[in-house]
């Protein structure tokens, strides 16, 4: 059997654990520069709020009180994630973590998996403080529409189990084909316009029809629905191209500024990769001014390098990523963006690499790791490399970010007892 643990609402009821006054009331979180709307408490949905909804048109909702309104802090919601998936690795056999918030795990050997799925969902969130609902399938597809029921249905008590045809068919009558995972928008409209309006529906058609339609990837689906299991737990593979790039929060014009903000995200690249023990081989900028500002000038450029051998070094990745900023900077233009790629990923250094290489690669290895475990323990960018600065005008808009209660000792919660 398959589980699919999924936090409800999850960046929302990370802002609550820390603050329980949240408790009930509609929160969103907004997205980089508070944007728009990227998560919803049950309570925003009750009131009509979509997701996406560019913040502006909430302003009125927000200045009477009515909305909590929040900055994405993923430093926070990063660290929770973490949490809750220790928990849950530490109990069952098997775990493949899915998203941020989404988690597969096996239940295989387990005994009374009802009573142990209930304890799961009690230990996870008494632990965390972070709500959350389990749905059990023979299938991993099975097992995300249970979930749907889970947290859809307060009697199913955040628990839904999906064990025999009876239950199978009943959910499947109960659910719309376009929230079928794997199945999209075009494939929806596609299949509705064969008369296919629930999952039960296409699973009635023959293997061959649904072949000749949607190839084999539909093919698949149709049998996790009908509970034949095609799709096997992953093991998390290590990232073959990591990407940092960011809005800035205010338009820049200055070489300085940009080249402060490159310089971090290329730092950032350099910790993504030591995280997953691997190396880059080339490296990418990438400058852009905003396409939507029509009354100022356009400009977009980007551009690759080769580096002198694979390397996870941020200093090195700095050094390089300034060079590149400079062949592809050019005055007069308002930069909105800027980022840094890091492809060509190895998991692990040749021996041999490059026969004119004189970096002190061993010195900086422990430079990095050292730098790593300060900045593990005293919060991120507690010590940093000097090409970072101190400026931060490129940083993102986030006028109502929360503390990072759990990665940072400044932000720790302060509790007094009266008596």
């Amino acid at each position: 059997m398959f589980g699919l643990l999924d936090c409800n609402n999850f960046y929302a009821s990370c802002e609550r654990v820390f603050d329980p006054s949240l408790n009930g009331k509609p929160v969103v979180v907004l997205s980089n520069n508070d944007g728009c709307v990227i998560a919803r408490s049950a309570e925003a949905k009750a009131l009509g709020i979509p997701m996406g909804e560019p913040a502006y048109k909430l302003k009125e909702l927000f200045e009477k009180g009515q909305v909590h309104i929040f900055s994405s802090n993923y430093v926070l919601y990063g660290d929770m994630s973490h949490r809750v998936m220790s928990i849950i690795a530490s109990m069952v056999p098997e775990l493949e973590v899915y998203s941020i918030d989404e988690a597969f795990l096996t239940l295989d050997g387990i005994p009374e998996v009802e009573k142990f799925a209930r304890k799961l969902v009690k230990t996870v969130t008494k632990g965390t403080g972070i709500p959350v609902s389990l749905g059990i399938a023979p299938t991993k597809t099975l097992a995300k529409v249970a979930n749907k029921f889970a947290k859809k249905y307060p009697a199913y008590k955040n628990v839904c189990i999906i064990d025999t045809d009876e239950k199978r068919e009943k959910a499947l009558k109960l659910f719309p084909i376009g929230d079928v995972w794997g199945i999209g928008r075009r494939i929806t409209k596609k299949l509705n316009y064969y008369d296919i309006k629930t999952a039960w529906d296409f699973t009635q058609r023959t293997k061959s029809w649904v072949r000749s339609q949607l190839g084999v990837t539909g093919e698949r689906t149709w049998l996790e629905l009908r509970g034949t299991s095609c799709l096997e737990m992953e093991e998390a593979a290590a990232k073959k191209t990591i990407c940092t790039s960011r809005s800035f929060g205010t338009k820049l014009s200055d070489m300085n500024s940009i080249s402060e903000a490159v310089s971090n995200f290329a730092a950032s690249c350099g910790e993504k990769l030591r995280k997953q023990h691997s190396y880059a081989n080339s490296l990418m900028v990438l400058l852009q001014t905003n396409p939507f500002d029509t009354n100022n000038p356009q400009y977009y450029n980007q551009q690759l390098v080769q580096l002198p051998a694979p390397t996870n070094d941020s200093a090195e990745l700095i050094h390089y990523a300034r060079i590149v900023l400079n062949n592809i900077f050019r005055e007069g233009y308002r930069f909105k963006k800027a980022g840094v790629i890091v492809m060509d990923i190895v998991p692990e250094r040749p021996l041999q690499t490059c026969l004119f290489d004189n970096r002190d690669r061993e010195k900086f290895a422990k430079l990095m790791d050292t730098m790593d475990k300060i900045n593990d323990r005293y919060g991120r960018q507690h010590l940093k490399l000097c090409a970072q600065g101190f400026d931060r005008k490129w940083k993102l808009k986030n006028e109502k970010l929360s503390p990072c209660y759990t990665t940072e000792l400044k932000s720790i919660i302060d509790v007094s007892a009266k008596e």
